[in-house]
């Protein structure tokens, strides 16, 4: 399964979103899954940012690496869950050809009982940066949980 989390310039929510679901996808043993991130208004490789990158490492996910790339119809069509930080960036990916399969974070993991968009923590403190990240671990847990318990055998 490849999943794709999307922000507006993937250096922040979805290159933290990225790597903390490989990293959940690691702890839970799974080993078909495939996890990206991409931005609506990315600049093409640029790094992190500093906050993701310290905050990350704080809750040992590695961001070094991480370069931002600009979404695209291409990236869309290759997913197969798409999972958006905010109302506008499920906007872009529907209408890159992601309908669908595109899905507000907050919504999918709450089985469409919410609608919140995640906090963008760009040009805050580190504090803004580990609520953020705290949400998006707790929401992430719950996209696993929900994609476990729709895979599992006896689920249709």
């Amino acid at each position: 399964m490849k999943i794709l989390f999307v922000c507006t310039g993937n250096t922040c929510r979805s290159a933290l979103a990225e790597g903390i679901a490989r990293r959940e996808a690691i702890d839970r043993g799974l080993i078909d899954f495939e996890v990206s991130s991409a931005g609506t208004s990315a600049w093409n490789g640029a790094p992190a940012s500093d906050g993701g990158l310290l905050v990350a490492l704080e809750h040992g996910v590695d961001l070094s690496g991480h370069r931002a790339r600009q979404l695209t119809r291409e990236i869309v069509e290759d997913q197969d869950v798409i999972l958006v930080m905010g109302p506008h960036h499920l906007e872009r990916a529907e209408a890159l050809g992601g309908e669908g399969k595109s899905h507000l974070l907050t919504h999918y993991a709450a089985h469409g009982s919410s609608d919140r968009a995640v906090s963008d923590p760009f040009g805050g403190d580190l504090e803004v940066y580990r609520a953020t990240y705290e949400e998006l671990e707790r929401e992430i847990r719950r996209v696993f949980d929900r994609i476990a318990a729709e895979h599992s055998p006896g689920t249709s």
